[in-house]
């Protein structure tokens, strides 16, 4: 069932997941789309997620958007203050920017596989500041073995880190870690079944992703509304891997699978070892939690393999 309409501004709105915006003029949405994006949402009772470009909007955008409740996806760089979600593309700005008064919000950092192993350290630096960071890394499909391993160990890092912090009275949220501990069931993006994207020429797509990859991906228009084809591949009952798998953290990135294995409802070997090192290190940073009476209803079990695909005769995936 949907429930979020994310909007994009403009052309130069920031990404906030894998995919890159490689778009350099700025292309605002029409107010009339804004307004008949805001319409839609109201009587699909949808929530809005407003995701700004850089530059300042124009005071009459400011009051549309105002009029209704809204979630608010800003860059780090970017003039608007009032924001939700903050994200850095990137590692440079995370030691400049005040994280004073950064209770309310979420925190993104794009990040390259490499740029991760190197900067890890800066993210561990502002853990007790705020209350959640999440890590998208955005070329999981270049990973190789020596990879999964400095992948691991980082890790191993950061779940001391969060460790050493909840040892000082405060949980913070690190999606690498934290969410699996939380979740006792998949908790994917859902691109196309619970959520959906309106771009600035008024057309819809599954995820802003398909919309900056080819503009002519689009599955619906603001005048005829959403209609997407083989809607049921998007559905994790349609995955049949990803149904009896319990990486519950992953988010199953259908732009992601089918760019790596052609198919929406179909990993990558990449993007499930990764997602089960998370688990992994998810249950060992548990483990440690119970040492202090903490989440001692939660639990996840030991598994012997990386890729659920190595066991899909023992499992019947």
């Amino acid at each position: 069932m949907m429930q979020y309409l994310v909007i994009l501004l403009d052309d130069t709105s920031v990404s906030y997941c894998h995919y890159e915006n490689t778009k350099m003029e700025k292309q605002l949405i029409s107010l009339e789309n804004l307004q008949a994006g805001i319409l839609f949402a109201m009587k699909q009772n949808l929530i809005i997620q407003f995701v700004y470009p850089d530059y300042d909007l124009p005071e009459a955008y400011k009051k549309v958007i105002e009029n209704i409740d809204n979630t608010k996806i800003v860059s780090a760089l970017g003039t608007e203050k009032n924001a939700d979600v903050v994200v850095f593309n990137g590692w440079g700005n995370l030691t400049d920017y005040d994280f004073s008064q950064s209770e309310e919000k979420a925190f993104v950092i794009r990040t390259s596989k490499t740029a991760l192993f190197e900067n890890h350290k800066k993210a561990i630096a502002i853990l007790d500041k705020i209350t959640r960071l999440n890590i998208v890394i955005i070329d999981v499909e270049r990973f190789k073995d020596d990879d999964f391993e400095q992948y691991e160990n980082v890790l191993n890092k950061l779940k001391t880190a969060v460790k050493e912090v909840c040892e000082k009275g405060k949980f913070p949220q690190l999606n690498l870690l934290t969410d699996r501990i939380l979740l006792d069931k998949m908790n994917n993006c859902n691109a196309g079944i619970e959520n959906i994207t309106l771009a600035p020429n008024g057309k819809f797509y599954i995820c802003p992703a398909f919309y900056f990859e080819n503009e002519s991906d689009f599955v619906g228009e603001l005048s005829s509304g959403v209609n997407i084809k083989n809607k049921q591949l998007y559905t994790l009952e349609y995955a049949p891997i990803c149904r009896k798998c319990d990486a519950y953290q992953c988010k199953r990135c259908v732009w992601l699978n089918r760019k790596t294995t052609m198919e929406v409802n179909t990993p990558s070997h990449e993007q499930c070892v990764i997602t089960h090192l998370e688990r992994n290190a998810s249950r060992e940073l548990l483990n440690d939690l119970h040492l202090y009476d903490a989440f001692l209803d939660n639990e996840i079990e030991t598994i012997d393999y990386l890729d659920p695909f190595e066991k899909t005769n023992e499992y019947n995936f």
